[in-house]
């Protein structure tokens, strides 16, 4: 799949330091990678992975002292 191909989304919290992460649809996955380096590696997901890291994030369950 090519770059042009792909949508990538960065959060609405992330702030303008460039310490963010954006994460695509790809073909049967979810890509995560580094904004400050678009060409650099993507980490993926299953889409059911993602979806259960997504609901825990939102529970909580990643907060500090979570």
């Amino acid at each position: 799949m090519s770059d042009e191909a792909v949508t990538w989304t960065k959060s609405t919290y992330s702030g303008n330091n460039g310490g963010c992460v954006e994460w695509a649809k790809l073909d049967n996955e979810i890509g995560v990678r580094d904004s400050k380096d678009k060409t650099g590696p993507i980490l993926t997901f299953t889409r059911g992975a993602w979806q259960s890291f997504v609901d825990a994030t939102n529970r909580g369950e990643f907060a500090p002292g979570a």
